[in-house]
């Protein structure tokens, strides 16, 4: 069984998911702490639980998903990894992280770059990468089909979307994402976002004011 943990962590209220299964292989999908406290309740929690942190993984390379890779990469010496498409985005956050307030913002080089032909793997746990951009150029979200868990960083919210004003944001774009590669997985997946509440494919097909479809 796959068990995610939500943080709320930095100025943006980012959510960064610690999934784990029961024999506590773990990864880490955008680590957003910043603050030492931030970073303590992260590696508290993993201690508290006995888990093993295997990957580092980003959906997409904006700032608030980013802050803590460097931190997480060193703690746990663990790969990081992230879509060869938003690479750009992410060795860009050093060049404004000081406009955002985040004046000790340190980069972290990837291990490896992701392809839509990847799958991860850790532990007993298996993500399906699905390509969704429109937030950022090379945006991913990752998909569990079994256990129907969908970690979809800023491309769909509970009520809203991502943005698509930022640099290599397209708002088009971004709508056929949902419409063509999110919402055509199964209804009562479940959709952890990069901020806000968890939400349902279902209930964002009949009440996003959005994207939502004619059902």
């Amino acid at each position: 069984m796959i068990r995610i943990k939500t943080f709320t962590f930095n100025a943006l209220q980012e959510n960064t998911y610690l999934v784990y299964d029961d024999e506590g292989s773990s990864m880490i999908v955008d680590p957003g702490c910043y603050e030492v406290h931030e970073q303590n309740e992260l590696v508290d929690y993993i201690k508290k639980n006995n888990l093993t942190v295997k990957l580092l993984v980003n959906t997409h390379g904006h700032i608030d998903h980013v802050l803590g890779n460097y931190f997480v990469k060193e703690t746990f010496k663990v790969p990081f990894e992230i879509f060869h498409l938003d690479l750009p985005s992410l060795q860009s956050v050093a060049s404004y992280a000081s406009n955002y307030g985040f004046h000790s913002y340190t980069p972290a080089t990837p291990d490896r770059l992701l392809t839509l032909s990847d799958t991860i793997k850790v532990g007993s746990m298996t993500f399906k990468i699905l390509f969704v951009p429109g937030h950022a150029p090379g945006h991913i979200a990752f998909i569990n089909v079994e256990e129907k868990i969908c970690l979809s960083g800023d491309v769909l919210f509970r009520n809203s979307i991502g943005r698509a004003d930022l640099p290599g944001g397209d708002y088009d774009t971004l709508i056929k994402s949902i419409h063509e590669q999110l919402f055509t997985l199964p209804d009562d997946m479940v959709v952890f976002p990069g901020h806000g509440p968890t939400t349902t494919i279902k209930f964002e097909k009949k009440h996003n004011p959005y994207c939502a479809i004619n059902l």
